[in-house]
């Protein structure tokens, strides 16, 4: 990884160092259009189409339908633990989240207001394929949106050359009660949920991870009228920032950088290094040259590493300052008493405290949802939790005395903005009591 020392830098320059990789998002925008298009204008046809180009096998129907066969849900013991356990911590953490009563407050004497949750009827869940496959990606979409009450939850993922998907999607999307499940990757898949097909049922909101063909459609559909469909965020490839002292254990730092960069080549892991010797640097870039190459997708990792950096600064909070700035996907404090710092964090997906705390956790089982805002976006977006399943309705309620009481203000208002209706809608009523009164 190359080094950078942050102390001596101009904002100017460092500020240039820790832009990501550029996107060429004309291009993929060129190359996405017309996949969405036909979807569109074809479905299942086109969809069909699609998944024998570019997942190499010829379906008969596009969508498989629950309840799901017992034959696709083979798996080993110690797997179905691992995905249960898993299901319960993250359902224990985003039922925490939702809200138990309405909000309600009298804004003015006779007049209620309130806000209320209910949750999204039809969801589509992405969930990726491409260079590795992804169960734990259907439990962060799939619990959440169990527990919001989503009343229709659709899965979509590539499947493999014998047309099959793997297993441990199959057993998570029957565990989440999905009605169906989408055989289809990339743009393709983002489109059939956005416009529906003969086969996929329409939804109002599609979430997931992808790669820039799955953001670019996301993006696409949520951004035309006919479509009517939201998105969770607009998500790039993934990312992890470490910041380490003296204390930190240079093999812990090393993995944490490593379980990031084997995502893909596109990926990016920073290092902040906090007051560190030549030797303790050093010691690091030791374990991450010796980790990976025992690893299968060292490849992988290598073009990663390419456009990583380390970045040395005196302080922790030098440190936090420039995480900030970069505003992680995952940021990782192996530091001395890291719970005193997090209060220093302003814009990240997720915190990983302390040394006993590995991104890996959060990616599967701690319970926290590991799909995140990356390439810059946490400064703007949360990750996806269960208010992201939810929408919120406000309502009012007035009593004659509370009309009254800001009647005046609301015809004020309407007046000054030209808008004579508006006006009139309280002037009759006032009218009316006034009228009653006498």
């Amino acid at each position: 990884m190359a080094r950078v020392d942050a102390s001596t830098l101009p904002a100017a320059k460092l500020e240039e160092l820790i832009r990501r990789p550029a996107q060429n998002n004309a291009n993929i925008t060129s190359l996405v259009t017309p996949i969405v298009d036909a979807v569109k204008q074809r479905g299942d046809a086109a969809l069909l189409e699609f998944t024998e180009r570019f997942e190499k096998c010829k379906l008969a129907s596009p969508v498989l339908r629950a309840p799901f066969a017992a034959e696709l849900m083979q798996l080993d013991q110690a797997t179905i633990d691992a995905i249960d356990l898993s299901f319960d911590n993250i359902k224990k953490f985003h039922e925490g989240q939702l809200e138990s009563k309405p909000l309600v407050v009298e804004t003015t004497e006779g007049v209620i207001c309130s806000r209320f949750a209910r949750p999204i009827t039809n969801v589509g869940l992405y969930v990726p394929g491409g260079t590795a496959v992804l169960p734990s990606t259907a439990l962060m979409l799939g619990v959440p949106a169990l527990v919001a009450g989503c009343k229709n939850i659709v899965l979509a993922s590539p499947p493999r050359a014998d047309g099959t998907l793997i297993p441990e999607v199959v057993y998570v999307a029957n565990k989440v009660g999905a009605s169906a499940i989408v055989l289809a990757g990339g743009a393709q898949a983002v489109a059939a949920m956005a416009y529906g097909t003969e086969s996929v049922p329409k939804c109002d909101k599609i979430l997931g991870p992808g790669n820039q063909f799955v953001t670019a459609a996301k993006m696409m559909v949520q951004n035309d009228t006919n479509a009517l469909v939201s998105i969770d965020l607009p998500a790039g490839p993934s990312e992890v920032l470490v910041v380490a002292d003296k204390t930190a254990n240079p093999a812990f730092v090393a993995s944490d950088l490593l379980s990031q960069a084997e995502h893909g080549v596109d990926s990016q892991v920073i290092l902040i290094a906090v007051d560190l010797s030549e030797a303790e640097l050093q010691a690091i870039e030791d374990e991450v040259h010796d980790q990976a190459m025992a690893l299968p997708r060292v490849d992988i990792i290598r073009g990663a590493i390419a456009h990583s950096r380390t970045f040395s600064v005196k302080t922790i909070e030098e440190a936090l300052s420039l995480s900030n700035k970069y505003a992680p996907e995952h940021l990782i404090l192996q530091i001395d008493n890291a719970a005193k710092y997090v209060d220093l964090v302003d814009h990240a997906g997720s915190v990983f405290v302390g040394a006993w705390s590995p991104e890996s956790c959060g990616d599967y089982s701690s319970g926290t949802n590991h799909t995140l805002p990356t390439y810059g976006y946490a400064r703007v977006y949360s990750g996806v939790n269960t208010g992201s399943f939810m929408k919120h309705i406000t309502s009012q309620e007035l009593t004659p005395e509370g009309l009254q009481r800001i009647g005046g203000a609301v015809m004020r208002l309407a007046a000054v903005e030209g808008l004579d209706a508006h006006r009139m809608a309280v002037k009759v009523r006032v009218d009316h009591l006034e009228k009653t009164k006498a």
